[in-house]
């Protein structure tokens, strides 16, 4: 699964990223803080949001830096990130632990401290603070116990370290991770623990993570156990997930199971479920992560079986989430319910860059309704200049207005000099 899918997945789900607890690897990367974006003031940063040519230049900036991380050019990455940071926007938290993380990747550990350094007092409000820390201590271990000092009884920073010595020794880290969890830790903090022992290769993290998911040992944390085995992949968690998702009778839980099979990429269990499932709950759930880990060619071939409309309708978002545009169009041509013809129709108007199919849709269909919904597409992607060429050729009165209605309301050139030409007749 690509990273760029599983950020999809994430916001979909509305999973939140973990501070801190982040490792030098892009296991642990794609698992948390690559598609979290922040601000200074530590507030959620809305890319969609952004407005002016400043705020849209350091998004555009800071998702060249993500995707060189993704593909592992941390050199690009450092460059991007740091032009953001430059920028002193509302991302410059976000960008500057960016900065210093491609260039700890590229083994400059003392630029990449120089980097953090006066991180808290330039970004006091950051939620990235403690993210500062963890990495800080990754890079620079010897200095943990310094560090943990100036801290004092900070839990987080006390994982924060024992997450450091997590890949240096295990043996020592594992029990202190077991200690935390068995005592009087807040819930956050103990699941930060889970965190780190599902990315262990220890065979008594193992043991700990395993007990936890299926529930026999801390059952609050089952769930969240669940969730990081997904994040963390391999063949024996993708098994134990297995094994749980077979023992439980709970829909909730094989929900959070098949969500997990998602974050893994492990698409043959999600399309099993999809296919075999008994329950209806767990067959659209697993339908709609298809969707979000892109399974096009599998759930086209779902819909051509299925005979249920509700399960059809299903099928259909989760292609628009899948951003199958082909498939979608096929159905707006050629499906013979009504209804999921024009919820095809209408999935075309807001996945974008679809005038020209929907153009052409219009000029083909003969139904009404139908073209009465390829114009509302039409209008939700703005397309101005189709609906003026459609008003212009249209005979049928009733959709003429219907065209003229949109273009009415629509701020573009086009539409006013039509508005201009229809008043000057």
């Amino acid at each position: 699964m690509s990273r760029k899918i599983w950020a999809t997945a994430i916001l979909a789900a509305g999973i939140a990223p973990l501070a801190g607890a982040r490792s030098l690897d892009a296991r642990t990367f794609a698992s948390t803080a690559a598609f979290r974006s922040v601000g200074d003031n530590g507030e959620a940063f809305g890319g969609a949001e952004e407005t002016d040519d400043l705020a849209a230049r350091e998004s555009e900036l800071y998702e060249r830096g993500t995707r060189a991380m993704d593909e592992g050019d941390w050199t690009a990455a450092a460059r991007a990130f740091q032009e953001v940071v430059q920028m002193s926007g509302a991302r410059g938290d976000g960008a500057r632990y960016w900065v210093a993380y491609a260039l700890a990747k590229q083994g400059r550990r003392d630029e990449a401290l120089a980097a953090l350094r006066g991180f808290e007092s330039k970004y006091p409000k950051s939620s990235w603070r403690k993210d500062v820390r963890a990495l800080e201590l990754e890079i620079r271990p010897a200095s943990g116990k310094t560090l943990l000092r100036e801290g004092g009884d900070d839990e987080d920073l006390k994982l924060m370290a024992i997450n450091g010595l997590m890949s240096s020794e295990p043996e020592q880290a594992v029990p202190m991770l077991e200690k935390v969890l068995n005592g009087n830790a807040s819930p956050r903090v103990k699941e930060r623990a889970l965190f780190v022992l599902a990315q262990s290769g220890s065979p008594r993290a193992r043991q700990i993570i395993a007990s936890v998911a299926r529930g026999a040992d801390r059952p609050e944390l089952q769930e969240k156990a669940i969730h990081y085995l997904g994040i963390s992949g391999g063949k024996g968690n993708a098994e134990l997930l297995s094994e749980i998702y077979a023992s439980s009778k709970s829909v909730e839980l094989k929900e959070k199971v098949l969500h997990a099979f998602m974050l893994s990429g492990d698409k043959a269990r999600v399309v099993e479920a999809a296919r075999d499932e008994k329950s209806p709950e767990l067959r659209a759930a697993a339908v709609r992560l298809l969707g979000v880990m892109g399974a096009r060619t599998e759930l086209w071939q779902m819909y051509g079986s299925e005979a249920t409309g509700s399960v059809k309708d299903t099928i259909l978002q989760a292609l628009f989430i899948a951003g199958d545009v082909d498939h979608v169009a096929e159905l707006a041509r050629t499906e013979s319910d009504a209804n999921l013809r024009r919820e095809a129709i209408h999935r075309l108007g807001i996945m974008g860059n679809t005038e020209g199919v929907l153009l052409r849709l219009y000029r083909e269909e003969k139904d009404v309704d139908a073209r009465k919904a390829v114009l509302q597409a039409l209008f939700l992607q703005n397309s101005a200049k189709s609906l003026v060429e459609i008003a212009r050729s249209e005979k049928d009165p009733r959709l003429k207005a219907e065209a003229v209605s949109k273009l009415a309301i629509m701020h573009d050139k086009d539409a006013t000099n039509y508005m201009l030409e229809i008043l000057n007749h």
